[in-house]
């Protein structure tokens, strides 16, 4: 949702009405849960997916009718085994998708997520408030998890909620997830890893400490990339609990050194790239140099990513990649 926001508003600016497709409440087996979203023009699917296939070209059908008649609205699908076949669907099951029509004059909507676009550059989970039984105007505001009504709060573990009272439906969605993946060193794996991460929702921030590879042009995707000195880590930076950091830099030198310190805050995941015997190596040097106790040391995902066979820089990203988000979904 944090790149659909900055599509809206890129489309908005170029006059063009969109359709916000949502899927609201999934039952049995469904392509995506609720949560997924895609944008439609009138030129067709934009952004975003519902979970592809026959399902997802009939909501586009449908939300080109929103379009047409500049009317929010829900579709409804019913599926028995053969028609869940027909859509898409492994099995039978029930999906409710709202389309939420966005005239690009709207001044509310646009106000709206140009103050979600400010509060994301802070790196905070916020949650996005609408009334789906508003026929416009339903983007109601965006807020941050202390600001949700208390029965809401409770469970927001989950991506979306919804809240009926009489004459409105409340959708509460989490746009921002928190933390930031901190990639400590540039390289080839670093270059690959960014992107792959970017694609699935994680901001990318890059630390070197080599001008040469600190470079935007290296790393489009990233959050930010910044230069840093490897033995001043915590007096340059904040790293919090909901954070992830991976560590691979140019040496085993450096490496000891941002694992040693990073393993002195909260933070939720630590992967080191490297061999199981350099691992070992290395877990000896924090415990007798650095006073580490085996149980922090413990802490470090080492070899980094899940175990597949990765070779080259790109199949070495894919793999950490799949780590992040096990780990992520597995906080969630």
């Amino acid at each position: 949702m944090e790149q659909m926001f900055h599509i809206l508003q890129r489309l908005a600016k170029d006059h063009k009405d969109t359709v916000l497709v949502t899927v609201i409440e999934s039952r049995g087996s469904a392509p995506r849960r609720a949560g997924a979203r895609m944008i439609v023009t009138r030129g067709g699917r934009n952004a975003g997916t519902i979970g592809g296939g026959a399902l997802e070209h009939s909501a586009v059908q449908r939300a080109m009718q929103v379009l047409e008649e500049r009317k929010s609205g829900f579709g409804e699908y019913h599926l028995s085994l053969e028609k869940a076949a027909e859509l898409g669907m492994v099995c039978g099951g029930s999906v409710r998708v709202h389309y939420h029509y966005l005239p690009w004059e709207d001044a509310k909507s646009s106000a709206v997520e140009e103050e979600a676009g400010k509060r994301l550059e802070s790196g905070k989970e916020i949650w996005l408030v609408r009334d789906l039984l508003a026929d416009q105007g339903g983007m109601l505001r965006v807020c941050e998890r202390t600001e949700l009504p208390e029965e809401i709060g409770n469970v927001c573990g989950r991506k979306l909620i919804l809240q009926e009272t009489e004459g409105h439906l409340y959708c509460f969605e989490r746009v921002g997830r928190p933390g930031t993946v901190y990639i400590f060193g540039g390289g080839h794996v670093s270059q690959a890893l960014v992107p792959v991460l970017s694609a699935v929702d994680f901001r990318c921030v890059v630390l070197e400490d080599r001008e040469e590879f600190c470079s935007r042009e290296l790393f489009p995707e990233a959050w930010d990339v910044r230069k840093i000195r490897y033995d001043r880590i915590l007096e340059e930076m904040d790293i919090r609990e909901e954070d992830f950091v991976c560590v691979m830099t140019r040496g085993h030198k450096d490496d000891l050194q941002v694992q040693a310190q990073v393993l002195k805050t909260k933070v939720s995941y630590i992967g080191v790239i490297g061999s199981r015997r350099k691992a070992a190596a290395v877990a000896k040097r924090l415990e007798e140099e650095y006073q580490i106790p085996p149980e922090e040391i413990a802490r470090v995902h080492t070899p980094i990513g899940l175990s597949i066979g990765a070779e080259t820089p790109e199949e070495i990203a894919i793999s950490i990649a799949a780590e992040l988000i096990r780990h992520r979904a597995d906080a969630e």
